[in-house]
């Protein structure tokens, strides 16, 4: 499991991307929430500051030379193949914001979810003349080569959606994300509510080796104790944040713990394999057996219209505006805090049908 210093968030900035992905308003926001109606696309918020969450990154701390964006070359190192709604609304709201606030140039990789590719894609991005890097690594450790040659080229590594076991404002500037231990909370207390607190739950477990599967997983299980402890987990099992996997896993518990009511599935992905894999077996996904998730796809989402799914915790992939205003206030000369931790929203069965506009 990966420690990192968790200190109250500073907002550093605050975007409401619309359909178009364009950056408009600014809120705060004291919790992590951002329940339910709300059918804007892509909004995200960073919490509110913090007196205790001390001075932030500054560019003359990091020791970075100063930049303007739009004389710059950015690098973007995508972790995993864009196989998923995620990755794939991920790297265009990347795209997107680029060209909107008219970066001279936009290199960007995939590294088909190998670590060591992601390392190369990196290294070779710095050598193109890559100024500042925005990453989405693909675990919390063993980019420490990268960030290495990074530093060494003093190149500023804004890291987005998951953690890296390193220092911040040495090896990397900040990270923007999700709370995903309130989202694990926040999932649980939907399943509590769909299942009256009282049942047998199965949770597919994402990709080992990283922050967001170990704290999806605290979350949902310590909320399970602490508020249903009739709502009994009863398998664990990882299902690699992959449909097909989910459903393999889904297949196999069917038959080893047929008497399961409930999944947790700790991306929408995982949860779809599931709907499919307990309609192959006879059974009613959604009501049979209850199914929640996190991500916020328009899948999962249409899937709870149709209900055969109980609830949908967002995750935000649309980072592009919140990376980008974030790296105009760093090279600004703004102090930029280790966690910019935006919201997310919630669906359910009240809200999906006029919200479905709004998932990805």
């Amino acid at each position: 499991m990966m420690i990192q210093r968790r200190s109250r968030t500073l907002a550093v900035a605050c975007v409401l991307a619309a359909a178009t992905l364009a950056a408009a308003g600014c809120a705060k926001s004291e919790t992590s929430s951002n329940a339910g109606g709300d059918s804007s696309q892509g909004a995200q918020e960073a919490k509110t500051p913090d007196s205790s969450s001390g001075a932030g990154c500054k560019l003359e701390t990091y020791g970075a030379p100063k930049l303007d964006l739009k004389d710059a070359v950015v690098g973007f190192s995508q972790s995993e193949k864009e196989a998923n709604p995620f990755r794939i609304a991920e790297t265009q709201s990347i795209k997107d914001e680029a060209a909107k606030i008219g970066v001279k140039k936009l290199l960007t990789t995939n590294a088909q979810s190998q670590l060591s590719k992601q390392i190369s894609d990196i290294q070779d991005m710095l050598a193109q003349g890559a100024q500042f890097l925005i990453v989405a690594p693909l675990n919390s450790d063993g980019l420490e080569p990268a960030l290495k040659a990074a530093a060494a080229k003093k190149v500023p590594v804004l890291t987005i959606d998951r953690k890296v076991n390193s220092t911040a404002c040495k090896d990397y500037v900040a990270f923007l994300g999700s709370d995903f231990v309130e989202q694990g909370k926040r999932a649980a207390d939907a399943m509590i509510k769909v299942t009256g607190g009282k049942g047998k739950v199965a949770i597919l477990l994402g990709a080992s080796g990283n922050n967001v599967t170990t704290d999806r997983t605290k979350g949902f299980v310590d909320q399970v104790k602490a508020e249903a402890p009739g709502l009994e987990i009863v398998a664990q099992q990882t299902g690699e944040f992959a449909r097909d996997k989910g459903q393999q896993v889904m297949e196999q518990l069917i038959q080893s713990k047929p008497d399961i009511t409930a999944v947790y599935a700790e991306n929408d992905e995982m949860g779809l394999g599931a709907v499919t894999a307990l309609k192959a077996a006879g059974k009613k996904p959604g009501k049979d057996v209850k199914i929640v998730s996190v991500d916020g796809t328009r899948n999962a989402v249409q899937a709870l219209v149709n209900g055969e799914y109980n609830a949908v915790i967002e995750s935000n992939p649309r980072f592009g505006p919140l990376a980008f205003a974030t790296a105009q206030k760093f090279y600004a000369g703004e102090a930029i805090p280790e966690n910019v931790i935006i919201t997310d929203r919630a669906y359910d069965e009240a809200n999906a049908e006029e919200s479905l506009g709004g998932a990805y």
